[in-house]
C-alpha cells in the first residue's frame, strides 16, 4: 500500500468510532424504562348458578361377530334416540349422538377373539327437569358422565356487567395512585381485558346413579347444579401526569 492510500484511510477511523458511539447511545436510550409509569390490574367477580345440564350415556356390546355387535349397538341406540327426540325442545334440551365405535377384542394370549362396540348419546339443555327425566327413560344405555356449565346467554350478560365494573375499578385506582404519588392525573398507555369462567364449565354433578336402578323405575336423574365464579380482569399501565 502506498503512503497516499494510507493517508486516505486515516480520517475514516474517527468517523466510524463516532457512528458506533451514537448508535450505542440511541440503543441505551431506547432500552431505558419510561418515567412515571405504573402497571397494575383490577378485577370484578360474581357467583352464578350453572344453568345447563349435560348427561352422557353409552351402550357397550361384545360378541364374536362384528356385524352382530354392530346391529346390537344400532338397535339400542335407535330406541334411545327415538325416545330422546320425543322429549327434545329447541329452547330446553338438545340431543346428539357421539362416538359409534367398533374394535377388535383380544384374549390373554394377545390374539383377537371377538369384537367390542360402543355408542354414545348426549342430552344437554337449560331445562334441567326435562334433561334429567329423559335420561332416566333411556333404557339399555348407561350414564357415564354428567356435568353443569353456563349458557352462552347468561355468560355474555354477566361478562358485560363484570367488564364494566373492572374497568371502573381500574380508572378509580389509577386516579387514587396518581394523587398518592403527588401527581394530578394519568394517561392510559396500554390495557387488556380478559374474562374467566373459573370452575363453571363441565364440573361433575352432585350425584351419579347406576343406570340399572334408573331404568327400573324411570326416575329422574338426581343432580345439583351448584355455583361457580365468573370474573373479568383489566390489566394495563398508565403514565402519571402533573
Amino acid at each position: 500500500m502506498t503512503p497516499m492510500n494510507r493517508r486516505c484511510r486515516l480520517p475514516l477511523l474517527p468517523t466510524a468510532v463516532l457512528a458506533l458511539s451514537l448508535a450505542s447511545g440511541i440503543a441505551k436510550a431506547a432500552d431505558a424504562p419510561p418515567a412515571n409509569q405504573l402497571a397494575f390490574s383490577t378485577s370484578a367477580s360474581l357467583e352464578v348458578t350453572r344453568d345447563v345440564l349435560t348427561v352422557s350415556l353409552q351402550v357397550v356390546r361384545d360378541g364374536t361377530d362384528a356385524n352382530t355387535v354392530q346391529s346390537a349397538l344400532k338397535q339400542v341406540l335407535d330406541a334411545a334416540l327415538n325416545e330422546a327426540r320425543k322429549q327434545a325442545d329447541p329452547a330446553g334440551m338438545a340431543v346428539r349422538t357421539e362416538g359409534f365405535n367398533l374394535s377388535p377384542r383380544y384374549g390373554r394370549e394377545g390374539k383377537p377373539n371377538g369384537w367390542t362396540g360402543t355408542a354414545g348419546l348426549v342430552l344437554e339443555g337449560k331445562d334441567i327437569a326435562r334433561v334429567a327425566t329423559t335420561a332416566g327413560k333411556l333404557t339399555g344405555m348407561n350414564i357415564v358422565g354428567t356435568g353443569y356449565s353456563l349458557s352462552r346467554e347468561l355468560r355474555e350478560r354477566n361478562e358485560a356487567e363484570l367488564t364494566a365494573q373492572a374497568i371502573q375499578k381500574f380508572r378509580a385506582r389509577a386516579e387514587a395512585m396518581a394523587r398518592q404519588f403527588g401527581f394530578t392525573g394519568y394517561q392510559l398507555r396500554e390495557v387488556s381485558v380478559q374474562s374467566s369462567d373459573g370452575d363453571l364449565g363441565g364440573r361433575p354433578a352432585l350425584a351419579m346413579v347406576r343406570a340399572t336402578a334408573m331404568q327400573a323405575d324411570a326416575a329422574p336423574l338426581p343432580t345439583e347444579a351448584g355455583k361457580g365464579v365468573l370474573s373479568a380482569t383489566v390489566q394495563g399501565s398508565v403514565t402519571l401526569t402533573r
